[in-house]
């Protein structure tokens, strides 16, 4: 029945608005929820397709809950103000750069680590790098150097750019990989996370237009129906990352991200072992 893929389809776009903006992969979440969900007779191109633009659902709250700050035409902005949602939307761009120069080589990494040992590796990589970061921090009193994001150096724009290429192998997660080069280039956790989200406009949008393209050079077309799910799943992603967004610049005022760092290791680790208990059965039969 249709109506149970329009249902699948609310259960992507909530994995998505969840995983999209936490620090724990959103791809490597939808790889997961795929091994159990499936939409019923839809091509690998449509599935490669839809994990990628259901993201512009996510995107879209950033530009909503940040619209006024993002905005340098808004009425009523001062010429201070102007300039500095200017200079915003340069260290933006400066951060974009190291990913623009590889963007190429996306296919490569989906076509060698777009598997549950790849994403589970780096689920638990990351995770020890965010306890790691946390701990050390602790211990060695570090206190972060940028703590406004009106003085975010672009020096360091760029090197949590160069971070964001890592999220190319899957199960990293974009978020995860520009907070941890923000951690380690003395940025404070509510700084990097907020740059994080404005991040994510250009590559987000990049990206899908990339996948859509590609969809369409390939012969493929959209019926009604695989539009209509698509749909579904980026407005329930956009609705579930209004939240997502709001809860994580709240938490990231009063906690660390050891909790997201422990989460991704166990998760990781029940990845391995499914995986392997896969294999196992596989080469069993």
């Amino acid at each position: 029945m249709y109506f149970i893929e329009i249902l699948k389809s609310i259960f992507f776009g909530i994995v998505e608005g969840i995983t999209e903006w936490l620090p724990i992969s959103s791809t490597g979440h939808l790889i997961l929820v795929e091994e159990f969900v499936q939409y019923k007779d839809q091509n690998e191109a449509f599935m490669s397709m839809f994990n990628v633009v259901i993201q512009l659902g996510a995107i879209l709250a950033v530009m909503v809950i940040y619209f006024n700050k993002l905005n340098p035409f808004k009425p009523g902005k001062t010429k201070v103000e102007v300039r500095r949602t200017w200079q915003l939307w340069s260290k933006v761009f400066v951060a974009t750069l190291p990913l623009l120069l590889v963007f190429k080589l996306d296919d490569w990494f989906d076509a060698n680590f777009h598997n549950m040992v790849s994403v589970a590796i780096m689920l638990i990589i990351y995770g020890v790098a965010f306890i790691y970061l946390e701990k050390r921090n602790k211990a060695q009193a570090i206190e972060p150097t940028v703590t406004e994001l009106d003085k975010l150096p672009y020096k360091t724009a760029l090197y949590i750019g160069l971070f964001q290429v890592l999220a190319l192998f899957p199960g990293t997660s974009r978020s995860g990989a520009t907070i941890v080069g923000g951690l380690l280039n003395g940025t404070s956790r509510s700084v990097v996370t907020e740059f994080t989200f404005y991040l994510g406009i250009p590559v987000m949008f990049g990206a899908s237009a990339l996948k859509i393209f590609k969809f369409i050079k390939a012969g493929q077309l959209l019926s009604f129906g695989q539009l209509f799910l698509l749909l579904v799943a980026m407005g329930v992603a956009f609705g579930v990352s209004m939240v997502a967004i709001r809860f994580l610049t709240s938490y990231v005022k009063k906690h660390d991200f050891k909790l997201f760092g422990k989460y991704r290791i166990v998760l990781g680790s029940v990845l391995l072992l499914y995986s392997f208990r896969q294999r196992d059965r596989k080469s069993v039969v």
